[in-house]
């Protein structure tokens, strides 16, 4: 190849190099004055977060942190997070945003699973990292100590090393073994997400971000950082907080307002009370489906808004379903619209498309996409086979172009927004020496839209389930406890003739029985 060609490439390939941290520094030059990122602590312009940030990038590059390492987070929603995730950004890091709601057993798989150079914890979960291995790990503290160090350095801009195809972003999901799985997010990917999401979100450039869901969730990260590519504030609150959630609708301009599954009763409660009258607001929610339709069109009604009804995932962004709104809250058709920018089929358990009308499993391919599981090669391989995505969901097309969600083809039973497979629930309870078979279905539930029901076999005679539920408190999450756990015999659960558990079948007889957990257990 004559040495002008390659020169050409070349230059062509730098021209296409952009990232995350390049448009936040884009950004910066255009609009320094202006507001970009808060929380009760601190108001910032972006010149004056950006200062942090390459205070920031300065400290981590100190402590020999180069291109494609991870940095761990593990921390409640603050400005200081938002930080290290831009400071990564322009070093070619990966943040490794750790779920602080798991147990400890769980939390020590996240870790050791992306091996993080540098690990930063606020002091509220600062004792989480108590019971962790944590050799060869730099701990930085949020708070006094991690002000004076970024103050000991410089804010000299960075050099640029990464590349669009670099991981960003380390995110967690559920693993249908039971562990989570990290998915790993490229700069590529969160940019192309925020292309989409103006058309899915009908979020325009520069408009504010309401930023409670938590950061080690899509729900939390994605908005802030797409805001901050495009000029907008970030407006981060420690979690979910309806008085002060309400408190912001009425005294500051939003497009969207994210409303998690699980939230709405409280939220209406608080808007009923208060008045509550949006200064301006275009529309709310995320996923109508796991919700009560009672409480959307409430809730929608309360506020004035459409009611958004996204179907996407951490792996894919907003995208495939996500372009349709419920108009304030209208929730009799809930069939959902595609995403722009994205490819969709729906194919059945060989891979060939199914007919309009037929059920198939959703698979998709377009810019928004992950790159894959972090160290597990062969769930990749499985869930990107012939070069299509599956998310393990099973839709209907309608004539009309729109999907109507039938069920998930791998069971998941998605509580209040987070994701939880029965396998690691069950592995648990089947751990305990009297129990000889566990089996966890799905139940509806008004608040969280379904909730983990456990059903087990003892070995023999009674079993305490007091004992059970301790178990599962100490080594599960909050969300992915059992809310019931029922003993049953043996021929209670169901199978097939090939020895599969038939869910379905007890997910209906666990309807039937009502509520039947023992006063004062669980």
């Amino acid at each position: 190849m004559r040495v002008g060609r390659q020169e050409a490439i070349r230059l062509v390939a730098l021209a296409g190099r952009t990232t995350v941290g390049s448009l936040f520094t884009s950004r910066v030059r255009l609009t320094p004055h202006a507001p970009a990122l808060e929380d009760d602590r601190c108001r910032l312009t972006y010149a004056e977060l950006n200062d942090r940030v390459d205070r920031a990038a300065a400290v981590l590059a100190a402590n020999g942190l180069f291109r494609g390492e991870r940095v761990g987070v593990l921390s409640e929603n603050r400005a200081e997070y938002i930080e290290i995730q831009l400071a990564c950004a322009k070093l070619g890091a990966i943040c490794a945003c750790q779920n602080w709601r798991l147990s400890t057993a769980e939390l020590q798989h996240c870790v050791a699973l992306v091996s993080p150079r540098i690990l930063f914890v606020s002091e509220r979960h600062a004792p989480k990292l108590a019971g962790l291995d944590l050799r060869n790990i730099v701990v930085f503290t949020f708070g006094a100590s991690w002000e004076a160090e970024i103050k000991r350095f410089e804010p000299v801009e960075p050099p640029e090393v990464a590349e669009p195809e670099d991981g960003l972003l380390i995110l967690y999901t559920s693993g249908t073994t039971g562990m989570p799985k990290g998915a790993v997010l490229s700069h590529r990917a969160e940019t192309a997400r925020a292309m989409v999401v103006p058309f899915d979100l009908g979020l325009r450039p520069g408009s504010n971000n309401l930023c409670w869901p938590p950061l080690y969730h899509m729900g939390g990260t994605e908005p802030a950082l797409y805001t901050l590519m495009t000029g907008g504030r970030v407006i981060v609150v420690d979690g979910f907080q309806p008085e002060r959630i309400a408190e912001l609708i009425e005294t500051e301009p939003f497009d969207w307002v994210s409303m998690m599954p699980g939230t709405l009763a409280s939220m209406i409660e608080v808007l009923e009370r208060r008045a509550t009258k949006p200064f301006s607001i275009r529309y709310s929610g995320v996923m109508a489906d796991l919700s009560p339709p009672h409480e959307v069109e409430k809730y929608a009604r309360l506020l004035g808004v459409d009611f958004l009804n996204l179907f996407g995932s951490t792996e894919t962004g907003t995208p495939p379903l996500s372009g349709r709104r419920l108009a304030k809250g209208d929730t009799r058709d809930l069939g959902k619209a595609p995403s722009l920018y994205t490819e969709i089929r729906l194919v059945d358990g060989n891979g060939r498309d199914v007919a309009d009308g037929d059920v198939g499993e959703i698979a998709l391919r377009g810019p928004t996409l992950f790159s894959g599981y972090w160290q597990n090669d062969e769930a990749t391989i499985s869930d990107f086979r012939d070069g299509w995505f599956h998310l393990g969901d099973l839709f209907r097309r309608r004539p009309d172009g729109l999907y109507d969600f039938v069920d998930r083809a791998k069971y998941m039973i998605k509580s209040g927004g987070e994701n939880i497979y029965p396998a690691e629930i069950e592995r648990l309870l089947v751990a305990h020496p009297n129990v000889a078979d566990a089996v966890v279905v799905k139940k509806k539930d008004a608040r969280w839209g379904e909730v983990p029901i456990a059903l087990v076999v003892p070995v023999e005679g009674t079993l305490e389930l007091d004992e059970l539920f301790a178990r599962c408190r100490t080594e599960l999450a909050g969300y992915k406890q059992p809310k019931e756990i029922r003993v049953v015999p043996a021929e209670r659960i169901t199978r097939s003739t090939t020895g599969k558990v038939q869910r379905k079948l007890l997910e209906e007889w666990v309807a039937a029985q009502g509520d039947v957990t023992p006063p004062g257990v669980g």
